[in-house]
């Protein structure tokens, strides 16, 4: 436990991932910490804020002193997170979420960060698991630095449907080839300096290498990224407030029944850095 300002109480919940910050909504809402938010943010990964009763607006409000949201996202600001097609049109994709991945891998700037408040729980399952992308490559032994070190992986959101739907027909095959493709660095250089691995559902195969080692290269360095000692399970308790580095962390959620009614409202920071 360590204070980070006079304002913000820190709490580390493991050694790598996951910190509780205990403060006031009026701290939250002025932005006065915004910049100790976002440091702590990028060296832990997930950062949430529990007990403060905050509404949406409060929310958009608290999103907009970190950051800037991502255009046209929601209604002001807020996306309603539901496996319920009454709530989300987009509820079968969310199925996509129970598997490892991080936000916006096909945009010329991923996500920066996401707020996501829970409104509704599941009675079972629903919890959010986060692995550090960051720790887990500067644990790498050399040689395997090396390995990886100029190897570029194709994106795509044929590949992560597969994870939902593992025998789509041509017809769905053919809308989702529809998309574009993009291709990424395995290792993210951050402007920081630091590195981060790039893996997840998205990940389709590595440029210039075999289909087997490619499946075995993605599944290995996945298994390596979401080992215990990376990652930070969040038990959610209603009301909570969490925001998760989407450039340094992968995530997903744990599977929950789709009428248990689980609601989350979202709002997203638009991407600063591009993958270089």
């Amino acid at each position: 436990m360590g204070i980070g300002s006079a304002q913000l109480e820190i709490v580390d919940l493991t050694p790598s991932i996951g910190s509780e910050v205990r403060t006031d909504l009026e701290t939250l809402l002025s932005g006065r910490e915004a910049a100790t938010i976002r440091e702590i943010l990028e060296r832990r990964g997930v950062v949430f804020f529990r007990g403060l009763e905050i509404s949406d607006e409060q929310q958009v409000a608290i999103a907009k002193t970190l950051g800037t949201l991502v255009a046209n996202e929601g209604e002001g600001g807020i996306n309603k997170i539901s496996l319920d097609e009454k709530v989300n049109q987009r509820a079968k994709y969310l199925r996509g979420s129970m598997f490892w991945h991080f936000d916006g891998s096909l945009q010329p700037l991923p996500n920066l960060a996401t707020l996501l408040r829970a409104v509704q729980l599941s009675e079972t399952g629903g919890q959010t698991e986060f692995c550090n992308t960051y720790q887990a490559y500067e644990d790498l032994p050399e040689a395997e630095k090396q390995e990886i070190a100029d190897l570029r992986v194709v994106h795509s959101a044929e590949r992560s449907q597969y994870y939902v739907t593992p025998e789509m027909s041509y017809s769905e095959i053919a809308f989702w080839q529809k998309s574009a493709t993009k291709t990424c660095p395995i290792v993210w250089e951050h402007r920081s300096g630091r590195k981060s691995l790039l893996l997840g559902a998205t990940s389709d195969y590595v440029l210039d290498v075999s289909v087997e080692q490619s499946r075995a290269l993605l599944a290995r360095l996945r298994d390596w990224a979401t080992q215990p000692q990376y990652v930070y399970r969040h038990e959610w308790q209603p009301g909570d407030l969490l925001i998760w580095d989407n450039t340094g962390t992968m995530h997903r959620v744990l599977p929950y029944p789709a009428d248990s009614g689980r609601l989350m409202h979202r709002t997203i920071l638009a991407g600063e850095e591009p993958l270089q």
